[in-house]
């Protein structure tokens, strides 16, 4: 790539709060065309960067986020990858960490900083987040280490005070503007007075190859969250949803279910069918340990496997990932036991 006096960064707007204005006749908010934005950010051109900004055809609101418009970034970002040092994504909070996390998969020997961020308020209110949000965003994504290359090289999530790593990371609040946390996985970098990265947390890929985007993430997965209560029939029946290729088990603690012989039987007949089935625990720290408790070896003799301390966004979309590949079920469960892109501890 060709060497620039300024970094050159594309900001990648999908709607959200941070673009959002209020709509005079029924006070609600709704995306806004990205002008809005900068001209409510003025000091982005302080910061003396080359910037450049795109923009989805229709702003949304992050509810409605799917992997089309996963493929949508995901293209915006591969055909402007030579062009740029980095990218900057506006994104709603609702499914932030869903987007960064099959955003990790799909971007393939990704070697430079992809920063998603957004806001908890409108970036034209008076009090806002969006507004040190961005522009830190767009900081953290012209950062370059000593030797020139970039300081971040993978997706990541910045908000308010920390840099969390994408497919590590999930929204903890609704209210607070440190919504985003990493639980089982420390902060990439801390913002304060200055940006403090930590070195030893930053993702480097093994290869230095090309990137390669794979656009295809299948649909036919979903998660199954356990509760006191639920019954056979319940849990037969969501196993035999039609055209189901995987379900996210989502336990109790260390990776627990109930030890009652049907539940054992359910998962078992499912997984001999070629069900995939992949326990994580519902609770936001720690992960899941097979070996722990009895409950937890009876799931795992089901052929039920574990997640270990993956997170339940980044579950979800790495099964939509490998089954978007076309891989066998076999395939995707050797693939689910091990890390592609840092986004579980083994």
């Amino acid at each position: 790539m060709k060497q620039h006096s300024k970094p050159k960064i594309l900001i990648i707007y999908t709607g959200g709060t941070i673009g959002m204005i209020e709509n005079q006749e029924t006070h609600s908010l709704q995306p806004f065309d990205f002008s809005h934005l900068i001209d409510n950010v003025p000091k982005v051109k302080k910061l003396d960067y080359d910037i450049d900004n795109i923009q989805f055809s229709a702003p949304i609101d992050s509810a409605n986020m799917n992997p089309d418009h996963w493929a949508e970034i995901a293209r915006a970002i591969e055909v402007n990858y030579n062009k740029y040092d980095g990218f900057v994504v506006l994104h709603g909070t609702d499914t932030m960490a869903f987007t960064a996390s099959a955003l990790s998969f799909m971007l393939e020997n990704l070697h430079k900083p992809v920063i998603i961020t957004g806001s908890q308020l409108p970036i034209g209110e008076v009090r806002t987040d969006g507004e040190e949000n961005l522009i830190t965003a767009l900081q953290v994504a012209a950062a370059t280490d000593a030797s020139g290359a970039p300081m971040v090289q993978e997706v990541a999530i910045l908000f308010e005070n920390y840099l969390w790593r994408g497919n590590r990371s999930t929204k903890m609040s609704a209210d607070n503007f440190n919504a985003f946390k990493s639980n089982n996985y420390p902060a990439l970098a801390h913002i304060g007075l200055g940006i403090a990265f930590n070195s030893d947390a930053l993702y480097r890929s093994p290869s230095k190859r090309p990137l390669m985007v794979h656009y295809s993430m299948d649909p036919n997965v979903m998660f199954v969250e356990l509760h006191p209560g639920i019954t056979r029939d319940m849990l037969i029946y969501l196993l035999n949803t039609p055209g189901i290729k995987g379900i996210v088990l989502k336990t109790y603690g260390a990776g627990n279910s109930p030890s009652e012989q049907w539940f054992t039987d359910a998962i078992s007949e499912a997984t001999r069918r070629g069900l995939v089935v992949l326990n994580v625990s519902q609770c936001v720290n720690g992960g899941v340990h097979n070996g722990l408790y009895e409950t937890g070896k009876r799931l795992s003799a089901a052929g039920a496997i574990s997640g270990n301390d993956i997170t339940s966004e980044a579950a979800i979309t790495k099964m939509m990932y490998l089954f978007g590949l076309g891989l066998s079920s076999d395939s995707v469960k050797t693939y689910l036991e091990c890390p592609l892109c840092g986004e579980m501890t083994v």
